[in-house]
This record gives structure tokens, sequence and C-alpha cells, in this order.
């Protein structure tokens, strides 16, 4: 499997990390009040008398190491996540995460004590989660231990180690922001999957517009044209232009900005292509 796109940093990838790195750095020299970190964290005991901190937890880290974790992870699992899913995507769908993350914490204090928490580790396993859905076989070689192992079971192990945590380690770590964050990662991708399934709207009917020229005058003549498909290619048909038919199809069904950065530079990699041909 090719996954050129972690090869680059991504717009969004970059931004979160340059953010979170500033935030810390202005946490530790300038803004040092143990009370400015005491209103940026999520507290799920006063959450709602502090809206805000459902975001800007996030962006708050415990230490050089738990910001180094994290931001090591959303770069190799942030970059091919954002080419596929698109810039915009991206960081809704990791706000979704984190945001969820509290939530699902929130929703759990009837049943078990919470402890206030920050970081950004929720949203980055939703990011992680994303990755494994997309290349669920993509193999991962974790650092220092040489021993190759798939996305998805990378995931699971970590789902499973923090759901552990949660029940039988008190060891100051948000355990359950983890488990949240991977829940509604699954949450916005099955909801996705049963938007795609319901029926669209019939395509409406297409005009032709002619030119006609009569002496020196010209006028326009609009003649209705039934809504047509192209015509699907056969599976052992050229793969090149079985994408592009795919790539047409989206614009034509949603228009040029639903297409992902990787799409658009498939379409003029294929236009230079036609244009050198004799």
């Amino acid at each position: 499997m090719n996954l050129s796109p972690s090869n680059r940093l991504t717009p969004w990838v970059a931004r979160l990390i340059i953010a979170n790195a500033v935030v810390l750095l202005l946490l530790l020299t300038i803004f040092t009040s143990p009370a400015l970190v005491d209103a940026l964290q999520f507290n799920p005991a006063r959450a709602l008398q502090r809206p805000w901190t459902f975001v800007s937890y996030m962006f708050v880290h415990a230490g050089l190491l738990h910001l180094l974790m994290n931001m090591l992870m959303l770069f190799v699992f942030g970059g091919p996540v954002e080419a596929r899913m698109g810039s915009r995507a991206f960081i809704l769908y990791y706000l979704f995460c984190g945001v969820g993350a509290a939530v699902f914490s929130m929703g759990l204090t009837g049943l078990m004590h919470v402890a206030p928490f920050v970081g950004a580790s929720g949203a980055v396993l939703g990011v992680a989660l994303a990755f494994a859905t997309y290349w669920p076989d993509a193999e991962l070689i974790l650092f220092p231990i040489p021993i190759p192992m798939r996305a998805r079971t990378f995931v699971a192990i970590l789902v499973g180690l923090d759901i552990l945590g949660a029940l039988y380690f008190n060891d100051g770590v948000a355990h359950l922001a983890h488990v949240g964050g991977v829940l509604f990662g699954y949450l916005f991708f099955r909801l996705h999957t049963l938007a795609r399934r319901r029926p669209h709207a019939p395509p409406r009917t297409l005009e032709r517009v002619v030119m006609v020229q009569s002496g020196s005058a010209e006028s326009e003549r609009r003649t209705p044209l039934p809504p047509a498909l192209r015509p699907r290619r056969r599976p052992d048909a050229d793969p090149v232009a079985a994408e592009v038919d795919r790539v047409l199809d989206k614009i034509s069904e949603k228009g040029m900005g639903s297409l992902t950065p990787a799409e658009r530079r498939f379409l003029d990699e294929v236009a230079k292509q036609k244009k050198q041909e004799p």
C-alpha cells in the first residue's frame, strides 16, 4: 500500500502541532499561574459552567513528554488521514473526537469519579482510528519493538489498555477520554456510512446551449436533454480511467469543493498526461 501523503506535513496537522507546542511554551514561561491551567482543563463537575473547556483542554498538556507523545502520533497518523479526508473534514473530525472524549467522560460521572484532565489524546486516538479504518492492514513497527503490527490491531490494543486502565488503575491518565475519542470517531464513520446509503435526489435535466448565427446576429437556443450518466467501465478496464469516472461523478454530484487534495492532484496529473499525448 502506498502511503505517500505521510511523507509530508499536511496543513492542519502542522497547525495543530504548532498550536499545542506554543501553548505549552507559554504556560511554562509566561502564563505560569496554576489558575490558568485550571480554567483551561476539562473538569466534568464544572464543564457546563465552563463550556469553552470542551475545546481548550485539547491544547493543554501536562509536560513536554505528554506533548511529544501526542504530537508524534498526530504526525504519523494525521498526514495520511487529512490527505484522504480533505483539510476541512479533517479538522472537523479532529474536534469532533476531542469534544466527544470530553462529553463521554462527563456522561460517566454518575457511575464513577472522573478527575479533571488535559491533552489531545482523545482527538489523536480518533485520528488513529480513522487511519485504521482507511488502511486496516497497514503495517506499523513500534519502536523499540521491531515487530510489525497491523493498524487495526494497534488501535484495538490501545483501546483495550485504556479500558483496563480506567477500570483497574489510578495512574492519573485520562483513559476514559481516550476511549471516548475512539468511540466518537467510530460514530463519525457510522453516520457517514449511513448518510451515503440514503437515496440521492434525481439529477436535474441538463441543457445544451446551441449558438445559431443568422446574418450578423447571434442568438441562443436551449434544448433540454434527458439526464444521462456516463457508462460504467467494467472492473477489468483501465483503473486510471475508472478513477477518472469516479472523481467526475463526485464533481457532478457535489461540486469541485468536495474534492480532496489527493483527488485534485490526480486530475491535474491526468490532464498533464493528456496534453503530452500526440
